[in-house]
Formats: structure tokens, C-alpha cells, sequence
């Protein structure tokens, strides 16, 4: 890594010596611009082959409230007391100088700093040959903020999960239970309807676990996408179709086809998915008539068709303008009328799967209005 030389008491130079090296000697060579060890957005902290501290960076401290001139030619023992989540002495433990000469360094790791806020660390012992002593010690620090918004994230998840599950699994256990002791003494039609909901709640929680799986892949890059054509005005017309057919009044939806449309190319599986989740959420939240609204879209100052945009609307209340940039998030929701909040998180990561965009924003109507863009695609086997 190449670092500019500091001027005045940022970095290397405070408190420099004549005998102690520069931050360039330490880090190597200048080329070119170089690199202010100030411009890295982690905390820097380089030890020379004395254990003294002779680059500080400003993100050093800023994570560890120290100032560089306190910092700056003393032991690093001393101006970075460290230690581990037992409360043992961490430079004491690891001994970066006198230990086992054949060590590198460690791993990041959680350490605590004075006054018990926790910070990741990870060092690097350098040596000029293998099994020789350490020419300098470089010690990375990182806030533990970013951590703990994932782990909150996954404790939320976690929590949501098991409030979905203990639902519709308590239903299926005190139903079964329920038939399998008294099956003779319930007729037909009452046994029927027990079972359907069981039947019921078993496909809710099968959806929850698709829900997950989908979220996992989403999450880790590996949502494969298998592009076949795709007829997405028959699409809209058969969830429609089904929101009728469960008991929506037929007049409730429109549906408006701008052709020609380009050719689709995409997941028939995933787009069914994308639908039924928009279309869901507009009869469920939104009130009065769900337009569906399908066209060409282009690049533009160019009339060439490069994909087709899907728009999902409703006259309900719509969205408050500050809620906007969270409805793609995880657990976001409408109102309290039900769903787990993952729907539209899952939408988004599919429609950005498939190289496409989502917005959302307010329909004429004044509700809320779901705008998604697929580009032209190729099939599956030439991508």
C-alpha cells in the first residue's frame, strides 16, 4: 500500500523522531498520488519494530475517542489497551513481538476497549522472512454498528418466523390431536371442514418456508433465474382471474394492454410470484379499482421498445410519503391487515434478478402505485 507523507500532526509524522521511521518507510514506497492512511474508512494503527505506534489514522480516532498526539510514539500496549471479552489483557495475551515467531497475525475478533465499547480488530505481524522478528505491526479497527443492525436484522427474522409458525402449526396439532381422539363422534361435513384447515394452514406455512428460502437466496446472490417466454398479459388475467374466482367482484379490476410488446424472456415461476404478491397487496390495502396496466418501455430519446413495464395501482389511501423508501424493506407493512412484511422484499430482489426495476410511488387515483420494468432477456441457455 502506498501512503503520501502526513504534514503537521496527522498520521506518521507527529511525534516522529529523527530515529523513528516515516510512515512511508513503514508502508512502503510513494508512487504516483500515493494514499493518506486518513482516506481508508477503517481505523489504522501501525506499530514499528519497537512496539511504538507511528501511524494513527483520523478513523482510528474516531472509533477509539483517542487523540493522535496522545497515541503517537508510545508503546501500543499502552495507547491501545485492549482487551478480550473475558477481560484478560489482549497484547499480553497474543504477544505480537516476543510469541511464536511463526504467526502472521490474527483474525478480526471482537476486543473491548477502555471503558468496555467493543471494537473489531485484526493485526498483521510483518516480518522481512519467514520465522524472522516483526518490522511492523498493523492493526486494523472497525465499529461493531454494522454488525449489530445484521444481527438485529436476523433476531427480527427470527422472531417473525416463529410468530407466523406458532399460528397455523398450533391450529394443524390441535386439529389432528382433536380427530385422532374423537374421529367417531364428529360427522362428515365437520370432519371435512377441520380438515381443509389443516389443509389451509399447512400451505401458509409451506409459503412462509418458501418465503425464507427465497430471502436466503436473495440475500447470498444465488436466486437463479431459468428465462423461458413469457406471456405476462395472460398472467395478469389469470391472477385476476383467481382473485375472482375466491370472491372479488369482477368489476374491481382493469386490465390495459399497450401492444405490440416485445418478446419476454424470463422466470414464468418468478414473475407468477412478482404478480401475485402486487396483486395481493393492492386488494388487500388498497380499496376500489386495482388497474393493471401493461406496455412497452424504452430507453430514453429512443422510441426502440428495451423491455415492458408492468403497473399495479389502486384508489386506496396509498403509502405515506415517508414510508416510501422502506416499503422494499424486510418486515415492512402497509397496515396490521396481515403478511409477514417479506412480500415486496422478495419482489424487489426478484425484479432486480432479473436485471429489471421497481418503484413505487402514488396513483392517480391516490393510492399506491407499483411500477416494474423487465428488459429484453434471453432465454436461459444463451445467458
Amino acid at each position: 500500500m502506498d501512503v503520501v507523507p502526513q504534514n503537521g500532526t496527522r498520521g506518521a509524522h507527529a511525534g516522529r523522531t529523527a530515529q523513528r521511521p516515516a510512515a512511508h518507510d513503514l508502508l512502503g514506497p510513494v508512487s504516483g498520488p500515493g494514499l493518506d492512511p486518513d482516506d481508508l474508512p477503517d481505523g489504522l494503527i501501525v506499530a514499528d519494530d519497537g512496539g511504538r505506534v507511528v501511524v494513527f489514522n483520523a478513523a482510528a480516532a474516531r472509533i477509539t475517542a483517542l487523540r493522535g498526539a496522545d497515541v503517537l510514539g508510545r508503546p501500543i500496549e499502552q495507547a491501545l489497551p485492549l482487551e478480550d471479552l473475558e477481560g484478560r489483557r489482549w497484547w499480553a495475551l497474543t504477544q505480537p513481538y516476543t510469541g511464536l515467531a511463526i504467526r502472521s497475525g490474527h483474525p478480526e475478533r471482537n476486543l473491548l476497549l477502555p471503558g468496555g465499547r467493543e471494537v473489531l480488530v485484526a493485526a498483521r505481524y510483518v516480518r522481512e522472512h519467514p520465522a524472522g522478528p516483526v518490522r511492523r505491526l498493523v492493526v486494523t479497527l472497525r465499529g461493531t454498528e454494522a454488525r449489530r443492525r445484521t444481527e438485529r436484522s436476523h433476531a427480527e427474522l427470527i422472531a417473525t418466523v416463529a410468530h407466523e409458525l406458532r399460528s397455523p402449526l398450533t391450529s394443524v396439532k390441535g386439529f389432528t390431536a382433536t380427530l385422532l381422539a374423537k374421529w367417531e363422534r364428529f360427522t362428515e361435513d365437520q370432519k371435512k371442514l377441520m380438515l381443509e384447515t389443516v389443509d389451509a394452514d399447512a400451505n401458509r406455512v409451506t409459503r412462509l418456508i418458501a418465503e425464507l428460502l427465497d430471502i436466503s437466496r436473495i440475500d447470498s446472490g444465488r436466486l437463479e433465474v431459468r428465462r423461458q417466454p413469457v406471456d405476462i398479459a395472460g398472467a395478469v388475467r389469470r391472477h385476476v382471474d383467481g382473485h375472482v374466482a375466491a370472491g372479488q367482484p369482477a368489476d374491481r379490476f382493469r386490465i390495459h394492454v399497450s401492444r405490440p410488446l416485445p418478446a419476454l424472456w424470463a422466470d414464468p415461476d418468478k414473475i407468477d410470484q412478482v404478480l401475485g404478491n402486487l396483486l395481493e397487496n393492492a386488494v388487500r390495502h388498497g380499496d376500489g379499482t386495482v388497474t393493471i396496466e401493461i406496455a412497452p418501455s424504452s430507453a430514453p430519446r429512443d422510441d426502440r421498445p428495451t423491455g415492458t413495464a408492468v403497473t399495479v395501482s389502486d384508489e386506496g389511501p396509498g403509502i405515506p410519503e415517508e414510508s416510501m423508501s422502506r416499503v422494499f424493506t424486510r418486515f415492512w407493512r402497509g397496515s396490521k391487515r396481515g403478511g409477514t412484511g417479506l412480500g415486496l422484499y422478495i419482489v424487489k430482489g426478484i425484479v432486480e434478478a432479473h436485471g429489471g426495476t421497481i418503484a413505487v410511488g402514488r396513483a392517480p387515483g391516490g393510492g399506491a402505485e407499483f411500477r416494474f420494468t423487465l428488459p429484453v432477456g434471453a432465454p436461459a441457455f444463451l445467458v
